[in-house]
């Protein structure tokens, strides 16, 4: 199937669902830990029957969904269809998905030479080389349950920062999030590659990326 853009994703209006550069992702609150289990339930009945099954979390106030088309290594139109499909079976029970409360991080290395240091942090993290097109990626958890790890060419001139973390959220949740940042005695660095991505740092100069599908289509 085709991997959807951005933009398409963006027509097709699916409300409370955010999309992660290669997912879509949506938090859906619950009254207890059993109306969680019988929604898990449903959904995954659902994706018996479509053959096609998300990652789902199942916490005491909420489930968490993350649907990918990992044969595509992107979202596909029925990832789209599933997420229709979970919409409902929530709404059934009085339930909505919110994309206001997810995100996705991804932790990038800034080292002027990947290969001198990529094996050592493959090693002490358990992580596992990307696939090709992961673009953009180089190591991933097995489990999907640490960040995934890039590196990003750099000076070799001290000091440095060594570590930056990118933030994905949907789109709706930047100006917010910066605005609390900004609050919170941060800056804005720099809105150059907005509304890709924009920098920030923290009163000690520490750099973090805001990240969005948009502007990379």
């Amino acid at each position: 199937m085709t991997i959807l853009t951005g933009q398409q994703i963006a027509g097709e209006g699916l409300t409370g669902w955010a999309f992660f550069y290669n997912s879509l992702e949506t938090r859906i609150a619950t009254p207890n830990f059993a109306a969680g289990l019988a929604l898990v339930a449903a959904i995954g009945g659902a994706a018996e029957q479509a053959d096609h099954h998300p990652d789902v979390d199942l916490r005491y106030s909420y489930v968490d969904i993350r649907l990918t088309s990992h044969d595509e290594h992107g979202v596909t139109a029925r990832d789209v269809r599933m997420a229709r499909t979970i919409t409902a079976l929530a709404a059934d029970d009085g339930l909505q998905p919110a994309s206001d409360a997810v995100s996705r991080l991804d932790l990038a290395l800034d080292t002027p030479d990947r290969t001198r240091v990529l094996p050592f942090w493959e090693a002490v993290l358990g992580l596992v080389p990307a696939d090709e097109a992961d673009v953009g990626l180089d190591l991933i958890d097995p489990a999907d349950r640490l960040p995934d790890l890039w590196f990003q060419p750099s000076g070799d001139q001290e000091p440095r920062q060594r570590w930056h973390h990118d933030v994905w959220i949907d789109p709706a949740e930047v100006q917010p999030r910066l605005d609390a940042a900004v609050a919170a005695g941060g800056r804005v660095v720099s809105d150059e590659h907005a509304p890709a991505y924009w920098v920030l740092a923290d009163p000690d100069g520490n750099n973090v990326c805001l990240c969005t599908w948009e502007g990379r289509d």
